[in-house]
């Protein structure tokens, strides 16, 4: 391994230590096939952390498969109605999503900055960063303010690949509190199930 390749793996560690650290009094939220959802208060804002969790009976390319299929993938993501690629450059990639979320709440967008490092262990992390100014704003949407998370995948030998995906976001604009309060358990939970159920072909 060189020497870029180990800053990066440290990093990414750092990184999410990090993340994890900033959200640490995580409780369940739901357990339900088969995936956990936890939330977690958030210093300074109104809207919680959540991470979901579960264990896909599949391989890591299948899921990096499904993961890269950025316009594809919209298909298994929570309220996602449009995603493409704007670029990529190496490890780096930048993608745009259109969200539709429940009458009266405006439709969201976000811009997400994605770094992937692949680990030792055959685990692969994926950092998401939002860049809310990387493209100016779409008429008739609200622009997601703030994205901080990622995916880890890691290897489980013959009970398949360990799935976590966490993040903490700030929506941007009004968002009534039973909506965001849905949201938090709503959005990894569908999205995991989604995925799930894509990987497995049920």
């Amino acid at each position: 391994m060189g020497l870029l390749s180990k800053v990066a793996v440290v990093c990414a560690v750092s990184l999410l230590a990090t993340a994890v650290a900033q959200a640490e009094d995580w409780k369940v939220a739901k357990d339900e096939d088969g995936i956990k959802v936890y939330l977690s208060e958030v210093p300074g804002s109104q809207y919680k952390a959540y991470r979901g969790v579960t264990t896909i009976k599949t391989d890591i390319a299948t899921l990096r498969k499904l993961q890269e299929d950025v316009s594809g993938s919209c298909k298994w993501i929570f309220e996602c109605s449009e995603q493409k690629l704007l670029k990529t450059e190496g490890a780096d990639s930048w993608t745009y999503t259109r969200f539709t979320p429940p009458w009266p709440v405006t439709a969201r967008d976000s811009i997400i900055h994605v770094t992937t490092t692949e680990e030792a262990d055959g685990s692969v992390l994926r950092k998401l960063e939002g860049v809310p100014t990387y493209q100016p704003e779409e008429k008739g949407y609200v622009r997601v303010a703030k994205v901080d998370g990622f995916w880890k995948l890691t290897p489980k030998g013959a009970d398949g690949v360990e799935v976590v995906y966490q993040v903490t976001t700030e929506p941007g604009g009004s968002v009534p509190s039973w909506l965001a309060n849905s949201f938090v358990v709503d959005a990894p939970f569908n999205t995991l199930k989604g995925m799930k159920d894509k990987a497995e072909k049920k």
